[in-house]
């Protein structure tokens, strides 16, 4: 079976700050574990970690997330009212979607309304991360989510249930602060055993348990144990 994905974890110097802030902007309860700060998803939305790291500079981060909204002026001014701020990362004035940075410097977007990719999503639209489409092909395989856009470099895939897409462009990433963490569903070596024949390299093992991998891109994230 394959693994599942539990959440996406964003390195931060007080994991605290942006953890409250997106538990706010989301309306997620946060958990502590020994992992950091959680903020659970459900089947459709993406859980998202806050971790103790490194800092990083703004606008070359790896992941980003894309928020949907109904009123886009609303949700903007609500997340600069939790703490967030408006970033230039080059878009033009013609561009719908506004570019915002939270409390530990990572960029996401608000999203236009009426935005026909993201219909349907919910609330986190989309994950969009700097990768090759041969990435997109192995997360495709490793969690069990269908294709639901492949042109050119571009790709991304989605939960057969639905919800938050996960989608793979190239660009210039020099900040490496942020990891896939994935369940497994039974044993957890065999899980491994299972993502290692689809293209990943084991690399590390932590005092708890916790497998560090790479994908073929060589891009880190980890395997909780069962």
């Amino acid at each position: 079976m394959p693994s599942r994905l539990l959440a996406v974890t964003f390195e931060a110097e007080d994991p605290a700050e942006p953890a409250r802030f997106w538990a706010a902007l989301l309306g997620r309860e946060i958990l502590e574990d020994t992992g950091g700060l959680l903020l659970p998803g459900t089947d459709t939305q993406l859980g998202l970690r806050f971790a103790p790291g490194r800092a990083g500079p703004v606008g070359a981060n790896r992941m980003h997330l894309h928020l949907t909204s109904d009123d886009q002026q609303r949700k903007v001014a609500t997340a600069v009212k939790l703490g967030g701020r408006h970033l230039d990362v080059g878009q033009r004035p013609e561009e719908p979607h506004v570019v915002l940075a939270d409390p530990a410097g990572y960029e996401f977007c608000v999203i236009e309304p009426g935005n026909g990719y993201l219909a349907g999503c919910g609330p986190l639209g989309e994950l969009t991360c700097a990768g090759s489409r041969q990435a997109g092909l192995f997360w495709s395989e490793a969690l069990g989510w269908p294709l639901v856009w492949d042109r050119g470099e571009q790709t991304a895939i989605q939960s057969p249930r639905g919800g938050t897409k996960v989608a793979w462009d190239a660009w210039d990433s020099t900040a490496d602060r942020q990891r896939f963490e994935l369940l497994p569903d039974g044993d957890q070596q065999a899980a491994i055993d299972a993502l290692t024949s689809l293209g990943a390299a084991q690399l590390d093992a932590r005092d708890d348990g916790t497998a560090v991998l790479a994908d073929p891109d060589g891009t880190e994230f980890c395997v909780r144990p069962g």
